[in-house]
């Protein structure tokens, strides 16, 4: 035997002083839980990042984080060395350099893609960082040591 709800009425629809109401939204159908309005003349600086918004004040409590150059010149050493790997394995497994059997051509083709990943994704973000997009920043890089 299944216990009742007590605050279900008998009809199943729950007893509840919430009263709901309808946001406000706008004529192309989409909800917009808060109203824009555009910043005074010359307080802020044009957005570098195409389809970026949101609030500015972030940025104006931060001050910029300089490039932390190591960890940029190791991640691009780490993007071109996985690149070399990948395609040499690439070139292994079609035969078009050595004929080394495919278990061996498959494991550079694997290390090179494994080696490539994290290369190009810390160089899109620094690229990202640099041209100042919002929500990107040189503090969320790895500092390598710097």
């Amino acid at each position: 035997m299944v216990p009742a709800r007590p605050n279900v009425p008998a009809a199943g629809t729950p007893r509840s002083k919430v009263k709901y109401s309808a946001l406000p939204s706008s004529e192309d159908g989409r909800v917009d839980p808060q109203e824009e309005t555009p910043p005074a003349e010359g307080c802020c600086p044009p957005q570098r990042c195409p389809g970026a918004a949101g609030p500015r004040w972030m940025e104006l409590q931060e001050s910029p984080a300089k490039a932390p150059y190591r960890a940029l010149a190791c991640f691009t050493l780490q993007f071109l060395v996985g690149a070399f790997l990948a395609t040499a394995g690439c070139l292994l497994l079609a035969g078009y350099l050595s004929p080394v059997g495919p278990r061996r051509a498959v494991a550079v083709l694997i290390v090179g893609i494994l080696v490539l990943l994290p290369g190009l994704y810390h160089l899109l973000f620094a690229c990202k960082a640099h041209r100042g997009c919002q929500g990107y920043s040189y503090r969320d890089l790895p500092d390598c040591g710097d």
